[in-house]
């Protein structure tokens, strides 16, 4: 490989703050928000023109994993509250009822309403490229804009990125993918259709929902029909009229943190989406007329780092329902949602309608603090893990309660003095509970 040396530059310092977010997805949402409503000075950087991550940009279908934390619940009340919603929506939210769907647009408004709400500094538009250090600790970042090269700096910093962009810059240890061969599991990139008849279509919403139809079991017919290695079909209430979120682009052998990977996966993907709406209007009754509407802006990545953290937490944590001394967030639920790695449905190590666990489960705080770096906190799917563990973990309602609590966990430390990893817990979790979190 050939080398270009960039000569040495002066960048501006454009901020200075208590707190820095790197990602606006649900884990740097939670982090952010929580650590203002503690009285921190937070700035939060995104690289999407909005915020929300896989659940806007990635156009998700719902959420899901943790959804008796107390700001998903106020984000979706503020979201059902919206004017621009279809006039008859009146949800009520239940742990199984489909308005934990996500009408994508009105959710971007909502976000950015409850961070003006919040006090908290927003900037998107806004890659964080390298870290500012000094020793093992970090100090800011460095990002890349329409702006140019500039420096932002904090007292802490939370790397919300999912990918942990920022730990990797800054040197902390890490595993990609699973354990034995680096693997990960494959990328999606969602789409919604209209045209659909919501009388007689169906919704299989999981690997596991087999549906028998005309043509045949609607599982059997996408493996049959469908381009691999996508091959499963799942299909989402929409909250509006006709349209239907779709999860069913699959493609495999991605690292997520390789931009060139990432173009493959978007290209593909494109491919399928043709596919699999001619697939629909084949085979499954109701869909005859679809359509595609929209897709989301960015591919939904499922895995790539796993931090080194102080602990790193297990799959036997899960299914004991475990609850560590150090919980920073709780009653997280979900199941071991690993997809194939090699192709179409769920890997063998996976398990979603025999998922079997004790209860709900907490996320300790010491696996989101890195092994070796200061200054620095872990919020979603880059906490410490291993592969298994990370599939339950990674779904957006988690990281979203990661986040408030690793925010909670930041905003004590900078106002008390402290290193990050030496932060409070029982003050912390006083703070947790006082503000909503029910044990």
């Amino acid at each position: 490989m050939k080398f270009y040396h960039e000569g040495a530059k002066e960048i501006p310092i454009i901020a200075e703050t208590e707190i820095l977010v790197a990602g606006g997805g649900p884990a740097g949402v939670g982090a952010a928000i929580a650590a203002a409503r503690c009285g921190a000075k937070v700035m939060l950087i995104e690289k999407c023109g909005y915020l929300g991550g896989v659940a806007t940009a990635g156009m998700m279908s719902h959420w899901s994993g943790a959804v008796h934390c107390s700001l998903l619940k106020e984000i979706m009340k503020k979201t059902a509250q919206s004017t621009s919603l279809p006039l008859e929506y009146a949800p009520e939210l239940t742990e199984h009822d489909f308005n934990w769907s996500i009408p994508h647009e009105c959710q971007k408004q909502v976000l950015f309403q409850m961070m003006r709400e919040a006090g908290v500094t927003v900037q998107v538009h806004t890659m964080a490229v390298a870290v500012i250090k000094d020793g093992n600790k970090v100090k800011g970042v460095i990002t890349e804009s329409k702006s140019g090269r500039e420096a932002i700096m904090a007292k802490a910093v939370i790397d919300a990125t999912g990918d942990g962009d920022i730990a990797a810059f800054a040197g902390a240890k890490y595993l990609l993918g699973r354990e034995e061969d680096n693997a990960c599991q494959p990328v999606t990139l969602m789409f919604r259709i209209g045209g659909v008849d919501y009388a007689r279509a169906v919704f299989p919403h999981s690997f596991e929902t087999f549906i028998d139809l005309p043509a045949g079991e609607i599982q059997a017919l996408g493996k049959a029909h469908l381009p691999a290695p996508a091959g499963h079909v799942l299909l989402y209430r929409n909250l509006l009229p006709g349209e239907v979120t779709v999860n069913m682009t699959n493609v495999t052998g991605i690292n997520g943190t390789d931009v060139r990977d990432l173009t493959r996966a978007e290209m593909e993907c494109r491919e399928q989406m043709d596919q699999i709406v001619k697939f629909l209007r084949k085979f499954v009754p109701g869909y005859e007329k679809c359509y595609l509407t929209a897709s989301g802006e960015m591919t939904g990545i499922r895995e790539t780092r796993h931090f080194k953290g102080v602990i790193t937490l297990t799959p036997e944590d899960i299914v004991e329902a475990k609850v560590f001394d150090d919980w920073i967030a709780v009653k997280n639920y979900f199941n071991f949602d690993i997809h194939n790695i090699k192709g179409a449905g769920l890997d063998s190590n996976g398990a979603q309608k025999f998922f079997r666990a004790k209860g709900e489960y907490t996320i300790p705080y010491r696996a989101c603090v890195p092994e070796k770096i200061d200054g620095l906190l872990l919020s979603g799917r880059n906490i410490s893990g291993t592969h298994k563990a990370h599939s339950n973990y990674r779904v957006m309602g988690i990281c979203l309660n990661i986040g408030v609590g690793v925010g909670t966990a930041a905003a004590t430390a900078v106002q008390a003095g402290v290193e990050l990893r030496n932060a409070d817990i029982k003050n912390v979790q006083q703070i947790l509970l006082a503000n909503g979190t029910e044990l």
